[in-house]
């Protein structure tokens, strides 16, 4: 009995802490989603990995969000049939490891105004132990301190339930 609570805790626990890990992106950051942008200046310093999300922010109408290839990026087209997100506030969660691609559709936004973003996506972090400093990036990021504070917290709670 005391088992199957402890596996069950710890199976709900495990599932909690992937999404603690993840970073919200406003691509542009106040900017948003525009032109005449340095996105890959934005993108540059920046560590994105699968759980993330990228969310960009526009004016509905004025830009759209295409997912193309390394050849649609340098082309500023996107293939046949490619499905533009329009929302004005568009989310896209990273969900595998590699390179990926975004570009406005609207006139000619990607070719005269820039408004294009590559960036590479890498396998989520594995939480830090308190025994090794984080580095300056996961600091600023916020993947350590809170989900250790987090992880500090739940475990207690988890301690109290089991007595």
């Amino acid at each position: 009995m005391a088992a199957t609570k402890y596996i069950f805790i710890l199976a709900i626990a495990a599932t909690l802490v992937p999404s603690s890990l993840a970073t919200d992106f406003v691509v542009g950051d106040d900017k948003g989603w525009t032109i005449n942008f340095d996105y890959q200046a934005w993108a540059q310093g920046k560590d994105f990995h699968v759980g993330d999300k990228l969310v960009f922010k526009y004016s509905e109408g004025a830009h759209n969000v295409l997912r193309v290839n390394g050849t649609g990026f340098q082309e500023c087209a996107a293939p046949e049939g490619t499905e533009a997100l329009s929302s004005g506030n568009d989310e896209i969660i990273l969900a595998t490891p590699g390179r990926k691609w975004y570009i406005c559709g609207v006139s000619r936004h990607c070719v005269d105004g820039k408004q294009k973003l590559a960036i590479t996506v890498e396998l989520p972090q594995t939480p830090v132990s308190p025994e090794s400093a984080p580095s300056p990036t996961s600091a600023a990021r916020g993947r350590f301190a809170p989900t250790f504070w987090w992880m500090v917290a739940v475990s207690g709670i988890l301690m109290m339930a089991m007595v």
